[in-house]
């Protein structure tokens, strides 16, 4: 049998019922007669609460439950929420404060849930929240990621949350003392809201004696362990479903307050109740990403060849832990923070603080986007520092293929890689030598002009086991149920048209399932890149054990013996027999004998190890310095993917995440006051990118197969976001470079580009 499907680009087949309006979301859904849900939330970023008074709401029109955390208490749940917990550089534990769903005592960043409200409709369940009487004594609001006199958390002095160290200090330091050049750049990263394009929302309703709670998530085992954990409910006692998902990015994977307080007010009540995020309301409590400041730094012999990488990051956590409830190990702050460089020593420093504001990732002081982008901006410094190509240092310093397979120095082994061939297609596809006539071209017009490189490598991450389940079904159609979920990727494309290429079985027979708590017993959910390859892996092993199950079933049917019969990917066929069944005929004979065992196989499968796609990003810009104003005029991606299921889509899904890059390095951040208020709350203030600030992007492939599963894959999925960011953060310096820019940070507004330029002016004046 083949190893990876045939690598076609097969159009989306959920795009017809998202295209005609037949998509299945939350809030399309929720059962009739549903309760509505409206959360009060803190309007300031840290006081104590000295009034919470909901009389009136509860006595307000149409108004059938008002809970706050006292009343969840009085019900006999477990009302808090389990947040990532990261190791100390001493080996102790980082903090882990509570995150109760409601707020106890204190509110410790505006829009932190105070209450929740349930009526009859959304505009009584609205009047009402505005009835609840809340008071508060003002403290300080702390949003500089340093020490502070005011503790946020009682466990956290000084609001450290924690200081997470790795590598080797002392062969690092002993690097950089006996280094030829050592170049350092502080780098700021800043902040950004997910803004999916379905904000987040639930519904609950009992089912019988058991409870059924809808999530538009990225998977359903972990939210169904938080609501029977904090329910205090057996978890047979409790489904969970997540249908059609209108984009998650990470963002919806993690446990939120609603969907618990929502899950006790229909047990309560006994009747279905729905909530659904207004868009202001999710960027005020949807957890956020980025948020860093990192000073970088390399060590270099006298033949340019780095020695040692340091990195001492400070990073946003927001007012809780966020994330899982699991210790965030090591390999997680580590998965590419030396990238595609063959390097000695590393060393990396992590503190990690509270702020007056809504939660962040807590792996976010080095995860996969944030250690390329620091490291690529650090390399194009150390190229202009040294006198030096960028390309050819780049080169240089690649780990050479024949050191494959490489052992970092963080610990990682990273099984195949041809970085200097993908990045020579690379170099032709962007036409790099044209890039002095380009540029010569816009100086003529008043313009500057820049091209940033970036060469990124991430890292698959999550549970590297999955499970799948393949059925016969009486309507002659096929089910695979799936433990991923899908949020907008294109998932039921792929996992149908792949096992339609291992199996001959028609695609359009093939019905996807996902997002059922109650159908699927095990599964890891979406998130970091991982959910193509080990569905696949998983998948690919259900069909050996398909084909090993008819085998000798197929081989008494044929009168022939067990051995002769061999499955060409379409039908089973044996030397002596003219029966050539496809999988399709073969169940139905199973079934006409009676052989119900024949029509469902099952497996669980573990991918071997880790893959690790890689990339080159070159981003070319111009700046109109009169303005600020900035346009992308280039953008070429020459992507090692391993094999593809479907190329279109795996172009999809780089053309969303460098959408998503250059948002965050052109329009997007978020910005609040000193008194913690959030001052990009609506589209109006908040900038996501538009069409017009996009180019068309050149899109190509150079494959070197994983050797770490049986299909060769490496996962696509956040690789656009990974190198767009400091592919431009680099064009933008290359572009204000000769101007005397010698710091440029995102997000490069018109106004921050503008004011570069005139404080460079004023500093060479």
């Amino acid at each position: 049998m083949e190893k990876f499907g045939k690598s076609q680009p097969v159009s989306r087949v959920e795009d017809l019922r998202f295209l005609t309006g037949e998509g299945r979301y939350v809030d399309d859904i929720a059962p009739d007669g549903a309760l509505h849900g409206v959360v009060f939330r803190s309007p300031v970023a840290h006081a104590e609460i000295t009034t919470l008074d909901v009389t009136e709401a509860r006595d307000a029109s149409g108004v059938k439950l008002v809970l706050t955390l006292a009343d969840l208490e009085a019900a006999g749940l477990d009302p808090t929420l389990e947040g990532a917990l990261v190791p100390n550089i001493d080996g102790s534990k980082g903090a882990k404060p509570e995150r109760p769903v409601l707020a106890r005592d204190r509110v410790r960043f505006v829009g932190e849930p105070v209450a929740m409200v349930f009526a009859e409709t959304l505009q009584q369940a609205r009047d009402a929240a505005e009835l609840i009487e809340f008071d508060y004594d003002d403290l300080p609001v702390c949003l500089a990621l340093d020490e502070a006199e005011t503790a946020i958390h009682p466990e956290a002095p000084g609001n450290l949350a924690y200081h997470f160290g790795m590598g080797d200090a002392e062969a690092t330091d002993a690097a950089f003392d006996a280094a030829a050049h050592v170049v350092a750049l502080q780098v700021e990263d800043n902040r950004v809201i997910a803004n999916s394009l379905e904000p987040r929302g639930c519904y609950a309703e009992p089912e019988g004696d058991r409870l059924h709670v809808a999530i538009n998530g990225q998977g359903v085992w972990g939210f169904k362990t938080t609501i029977a954990r904090a329910l205090r409910l057996d978890p047979e006692m409790l489904r969970i479903t997540n249908p059609d998902v209108g984009g998650g990015f990470g963002m919806k994977a993690q446990d939120y307050p609603e969907y618990v307080i929502c899950a006790h007010a229909a047990r309560a009540l006994h009747r279905p109740v729905r909530w659904m995020a207004e868009r202001t309301e999710s960027m005020l409590s949807d957890n956020a990403g980025r948020d860093l400041t990192t000073l970088a730094e390399l060590a270099f012999d006298e033949n340019h060849r780095i020695q040692a990488y340091r990195v001492t990051t400070r990073n946003n956590l927001g007012a809780y832990n966020s994330g899982f409830g699991q210790p965030i190990q090591t390999q997680l702050f580590s998965k590419v923070l030396m990238g595609c460089y063959d390097v000695q020593a590393a060393y990396m420093s992590v503190k990690g603080y509270y702020t007056n504001t809504v939660q962040v990732d807590a792996y976010r002081g080095a995860g996969r986007p944030e250690a390329i982008y620091v490291l690529e901006r650090l390399m194009d410094r150390a190229a202009r520092e040294l006198g030096v190509d960028g390309w050819e240092l780049r080169r240089r310093n690649f780990i050479p293929t024949a050191k494959f397979p490489y052992q970092t120095v963080t610990g990682e082994l990273y099984d195949v890689g041809d970085f200097d061939r993908v990045l020579s297609h690379a170099e032709a596809s962007c036409d790099r030598a044209g890039f002095a006539a380009r540029k010569a071209a816009s100086l003529s017009r008043g313009k500057l002009r820049g091209l940033g490189l970036c060469y990124y490598i991430e890292s698959i991450l999550g549970d590297p086991s999955e499970g799948a389940r393949v059925t016969f079904d009486e309507d002659g159609g096929v089910s695979l149920y799936v433990g991923t979920q899908s949020n907008g990727q294109g998932h039921e494309t792929v996992y149908a048209s792949f096992l339609a290429d291992q199996t001959g079985l028609p695609m359009d027979r093939i019905r996807v399932v996902q997002g059922d708590s109650d159908l699927i017993a095990r599964g890891g959910g979406t998130g970091g890149s991982r959910s193509v390859t080990v569905q696949a892996n998983v998948t690919l092993t259900v069909v050996n054990r398909m084909v090993a199950a008819f085998t000798p079933f197929l081989a008494d049917m044929m009168g022939v013996e067990e051995k002769a019969v061999r499955f060409d990917n379409e039908t089973f066929r044996a030397e002596g027999s003219n029966m050539t069944p496809t999988l399709l005929e073969a169940a139905e004979m199973a079934r006409e004998a009676g052989r119900e065992d024949l029509l469902r196989h099952e497996a669980r499968d573990r991918i071997a190890g880790r893959s690790y796609p890689n990339g080159a990003h070159i981003a070319e810009v111009e700046v109109d310095p009169e303005t600020g104003a900035l346009s992308v005029e280039r953008y070429t991606v020459v992507d090692d993917f391993g094999n593809l299921i479907n190329p279109m889509l795996a172009e999809g899904q780089v053309h969303g995440g460098v959408a998503q890059g250059i948002g965050q390095a052109v329009t997007e951040h978020v910005v609040h006051d000193e008194d913690g208020q959030l001052l990009t709350a609506t589209f109006m203030d908040y900038g996501l990118p538009r069409a017009d600030d996009l180019p068309m992007f050149r899109f190509e492939t150079e494959p070197v197969p994983s050797t770490a599963n049986p299909m060769g894959m490496k996962g696509c999925g956040e690789a656009g976001t990974v190198g767009a960011m400091a592919a431009m953060g680099n064009a933008v310096q290359d572009a204000l470079w000769d101007r005397g820019v010698r710091q440029a940070d995102m997000p490069f507004t018109p106004l921050r580009v503008w004011s570069m330029l005139k404080d460079a002016s004023e500093a060479s004046a």
